[in-house]
């Protein structure tokens, strides 16, 4: 049973790939954004603010800043892939009618298509690595680990996308997840440390899976790394499991009716 869902995982992911080699401008069109906000508010305006404190350690703006487009980049990779080309795929392509009459198993095309949307989101925070290493971002060997901790908070956000995907019934309903993304990215940490708010408010920020993202990228760029890493890692572990089993169970019944 394992070894038929990896195969099919494996068929989605690489059928998904082959798609991918046609569309690769709308791929690269996904870096614009995080690069303009490095160039504007990393370098540009971070020039003019004061350090800020990472671990008990005082780092310039951009150090603080930077970690946090990695994150937000594997987030927005990842979920854009699992919500709106899914919910394509889903509805509107009804592929996965055809791949269900293949026959395929649901776990693996919903695995399949996670694995898929994740390995956008880390192609973007991988890049992103780079570029912020170039511009001086980055403080620490631990960086090289950005990348697996890109993989986490991938997998996490695309089960998520996912799950989300199969509640959907029009493109309408992809607004309230544009909005949701949006205050994620403004209120997660991303800008200014949680010790900004108002303590009620701040607790509640470091309860967002971004919040948990950054911080955990973070700390690798900067090298502060600790026990804290370990529950990141585990909050976001924890999330891509509850997501992933919703998403089978309502891709299920999509394809019981």
């Amino acid at each position: 049973m394992k070894s038929a869902i990896l195969t099919d995982v494996s068929a989605v992911v690489e059928r998904n790939f082959l798609v991918a080699r046609k569309t690769w401008s709308v791929l690269l069109s996904g870096m614009i954004e995080p690069v303009l906000f490095l160039l504007s508010i990393g370098l540009g305006l971070g020039s003019l603010l004061g350090p800020v404190e990472v671990g008990g350690e005082t780092v310039p703006y951009l150090v603080y800043f930077a970690p946090a487009l990695i994150a937000t980049s594997a987030m927005n990779g990842a979920l854009y892939d699992s919500t709106v080309n899914f919910f394509w795929k889903l509805r509107y392509r009804r592929l996965y009618k055809q791949l269900l009459s293949a026959p395929m198993n649901i776990k693996g095309i919903v695995a399949g298509e996670i694995v898929w949307a994740q390995l956008r989101g880390v192609v973007y925070a991988v890049v992103m690595l780079v570029i912020i290493g170039v511009c001086g971002g980055l403080r620490s060997p631990w960086a090289a680990l950005a990348v697996p901790a890109a993989l986490v908070v991938g997998f996490a956000f695309a089960a998520i996308g996912v799950a989300i995907a199969t509640v959907m019934r029009n493109w309408q309903d992809l607004d309230p997840v544009r909005f949701g993304t949006l205050v994620l990215f403004l209120a997660s940490g991303t800008f200014f440390p949680t010790s900004a708010y108002p303590p009620a408010i701040g607790h509640l920020v470091e309860l967002s899976p971004l919040y948990a993202s950054n911080e955990l990228v973070r700390a690798f760029c900067v090298g502060r790394v600790g026990a804290a890493q370990l529950l990141q890692v585990a909050y976001l572990v924890a999330l891509t499991v509850g997501a992933l089993w919703i998403a089978v169970r309502r891709f299920g019944r999509l394809h019981a009716d």
